[in-house]
């Protein structure tokens, strides 16, 4: 079985079009899971929804505790993208032995359609997280990469190794 925890980040956002704001309602997982016709053995988890610059030690050390407190050796988190790496050094910090663990996101909400890299970036995920020996991972624009080799290239919109 593979374990998801839903954060939050761009990847659950949804747009009001009066305000032109994004905000959070419920996580799109349950959604993109069903329309890509996933037939995993997966169990769904929502720890928080929030944009993943307003993440704290404390959200992160609630997430390393749920990854320790799970039976599978198999974990993907949904993540915001501006906070991912430093969330992915500290459950590397954490040695949670045994476990495959990668972060994912997107840089544009699933809820705006065709033009997200969302789904995407999820089915990418899920392939790694199964293929991937334990450690902690990023998987970001259909490739992955180790924790400590990763940052995101903020003028370009894409992960790269480092």
């Amino acid at each position: 079985m593979i374990q998801i925890f839903v954060t939050g980040g761009t990847f659950d956002k949804e747009y009001n079009f009066v305000t032109g704001k994004l905000f959070f309602q419920d996580s799109n997982l349950p959604e993109m899971l069903d329309r890509g016709r996933c037939t995993l053995d997966l169990n769904v988890r929502t720890l928080m929804m929030v944009d993943s610059l307003e993440i704290t030690d404390l959200d992160r050390e609630n997430i390393a505790n749920n990854c320790r407190g799970v039976e599978t050796n198999q974990i993907l988190i949904t993540h915001g993208t501006d906070t991912m790496v430093e969330t992915a050094e500290y459950l590397a910090q954490k040695a949670i032995a045994g476990k495959t663990i990668v972060l994912t996101g997107a840089m544009i909400p699933y809820a705006f359609g065709s033009s997200s890299d969302g789904f995407f970036n999820l089915g990418s995920a899920l392939a790694f997280v199964q293929a991937l020996p334990p450690g902690v991972y990023v998987a970001m624009n259909g490739r992955y990469f180790n924790w400590d080799a990763v940052q995101k290239n903020r003028s370009t919109g894409y992960f790269e190794a480092v």
